[in-house]
């Protein structure tokens, strides 16, 4: 008997997070790698070197896999229907991956759908920007609808006259998207993953807090948040995977609006592993990692339950500290129960090199578990213990 074969595109941190996945279950996991010092190279056997917007390359690695899936979602759509047209079993379909490709094709999707979306328009020049922000009131969020990520590729307008300071950005991409900014009192995501014959799960809906763009900190479940919007951030999400006919797992970024409509509006979506979901290899019966394996290959799917009242995810980025091993011990000596997760990257400021997950025992307690995550992923960035926590990386949240 032989096990499959999955290929995935992009030697990221999501794709080495795969492979404890991929290695328990006997599956062979196989990586398009940027560069030979990419995250998922020294966690992955078999990592050829090519580039990703090459369709030869593409083509090359598809050979001998059992299906082709992703770490991002920056492949040329083009490139990505060549293949299925070759026979290559791609996941999740190009049809449905190119609305997390293509903000402005999503925005049109989830409008179709009849979900919540904040009022947005394609906006060609100057002009167009200007009259959208006149329509519906400054400052409005403008966004290219393709390459961008965490918070890059956005810029908030602030009024006619800043808009006319983005010219170059109509210049670099046409059309571009622009949204009404939101008032929102947190920012969500809805976690869900479906296999091609239709089977879908949902672990429970989560608070996510965002630093400068980038996801700092999870919380799972989302607190205090009311019943019925959880209820309806969950079924927007399946119905958003069965509709647009994701498979693998999608991350639904949303924006809570309490006393607004359904409670939420829908931000972005990301059809593979998601940084608001690193919380559940540690904090749920299936983690995302094996669950969209398990998607991609048409095979049930494994049980979301949460294995605690509450589950802390804290990020770190890179700072001061160079020699990330070297502060193991005090870190993991500072909160024997949280678990620690390195991405194998070099160490530069700000980026994304790790997170810390923690289990709590109880709700009441999640200002002291969110205080020790931090601790435990603040020593590692910084290489020592700090003099004192900041009060503001641990006050209730709504």
């Amino acid at each position: 008997m032989t096990f499959p074969v999955i290929g995935v595109v992009g030697g990221g941190q999501l794709a080495r997070m795969m492979a404890p996945a991929a290695t328990a279950l006997g599956f062979e996991l196989r990586v398009l790698a940027e560069g030979p010092d990419v995250s998922a190279v020294s966690a992955v056997r078999k990592t050829p070197i090519g580039d990703y917007q090459n369709l030869a390359a593409l083509q090359a690695f598809a050979e001998g896999v059992d299906v082709l899936t992703f770490d991002h979602e920056h492949v040329p759509t083009a490139h990505l229907r060549a293949l299925q047209d070759a026979g290559v079993n791609v996941q999740p379909d190009p049809d449905a991956l190119v609305h997390a490709q293509d903000k402005l094709v999503m925005r049109a999707a989830i409008e179709r759908l009849e979900l919540p979306n904040p009022a947005w328009a394609a906006v060609a020049d100057v002009e167009a920007l200007v009259a959208f922000g006149e329509a519906t009131g400054w400052p409005v969020v403008l966004k290219m609808p393709r390459g961008g990520y965490d918070g890059k590729g956005v810029r908030i307008i602030d009024s006619a006259a800043d808009a006319a300071a983005a010219s170059d950005w109509f210049t670099a991409m046409s059309p571009l998207l622009a949204e009404a900014k939101v008032e929102f009192s947190r920012e969500l995501s809805a976690l869900v993953a479906r296999t091609p014959d239709g089977e879908s799960r949902a672990w429970p809906v989560v608070h996510t807090i965002q630093v400068d763009g980038v996801c700092d900190e999870v919380i799972a479940p989302a607190l205090d948040i009311p019943l019925d919007v959880a209820a309806a951030a969950e079924d927007a999400a399946l119905r958003i995977a069965a509709e647009l006919g994701v498979t693998g797992v999608l991350a639904v970024e949303l924006f809570e609006t309490p006393g607004m409509g359904q409670g939420f509006l829908i931000n972005e979506l990301a059809m593979r592993p998601h940084n608001t979901g690193h919380w559940t290899q540690d904090g749920s019966v299936t983690s995302q990692f094996e669950q969209h394996l398990r998607a991609v290959l048409n095979l049930p799917l494994g049980a979301t339950d949460v294995l605690g009242p509450v589950v802390v995810m804290k990020n770190f980025l890179g700072g001061e500290n160079q020699d990330l091993f070297a502060a193991f011990p005090l870190a993991l000596a500072a909160e024997p129960a949280a678990k620690v997760h390195c991405y194998g990257k070099s160490v530069r400021p700000g980026r994304k090199i790790g997170h810390v997950n923690l289990v709590g025992t109880s709700t009441a307690d999640v200002v002291a578990i969110r205080s020790q995550a931090t601790l435990v992923a603040g020593i590692i960035r910084d290489g020592r213990a700090p003099a004192e926590e900041p009060a503001h990386e641990f006050k209730e949240t709504p």
